[in-house]
């Protein structure tokens, strides 16, 4: 009884230091991902575009200076077929995380449904360096520029 004892008093007291240590804070830890971007992340899987995209502009609205958030919102945006609000949202993630594999992937996609391949391809070459073209950001780029590439090679 007291080994187990001891053990829950460790692990409480484990897990609860980075919130000391960070001044007994309100908030998550730096880094740690937000109910509210957790949400937004699973109604995108879900396809529910509109209902992610409200839960992600509040997320804005809270923290705007998270490359995911904006990230994710320029996901929901495109696949809303906002492609305007899309490259915004992209740019955003971008200047505030130039180095955004995620991002670079679904702006390079988004160019890609508005018919420009070379800025596709400029951000297939930066993920190729970011990554040393072994992630799957940029595989998954890589196989949508061949695609298109396929597709407009035969006039499709």
């Amino acid at each position: 009884m007291h080994l187990r004892h001891a053990v829950a008093i460790s692990a409480v007291a484990f897990l609860a230091g980075p919130v000391w240590a960070a001044g007994g804070g309100g908030g998550p830890p730096p880094g740690a991902r937000s109910a509210g971007l957790s949400k937004a992340e699973r109604l995108i899987d879900e396809r529910q575009w509109a209902e992610a995209i409200a839960v992600l502009t509040k997320e804005a609205e809270r923290d705007g200076s998270n490359a995911d958030v904006h990230n994710w919102l320029g996901y929901a945006e495109r696949n809303r077929g906002n492609t305007d609000a899309a490259f915004a949202h992209y740019a955003r993630a971008l200047e505030l995380d130039p180095k955004h594999r995620g991002a670079h992937e679904y702006v390079g996609e988004a160019y890609l449904m508005v018919g420009d391949l070379a800025k596709a391809k400029e951000h297939l070459a930066t993920l190729a360096k970011l990554c040393r073209a072994r992630c799957e950001e940029y595989e998954d780029l890589k196989e949508h520029v061949a695609e298109y590439e396929a597709q407009h090679a035969t006039g499709r």
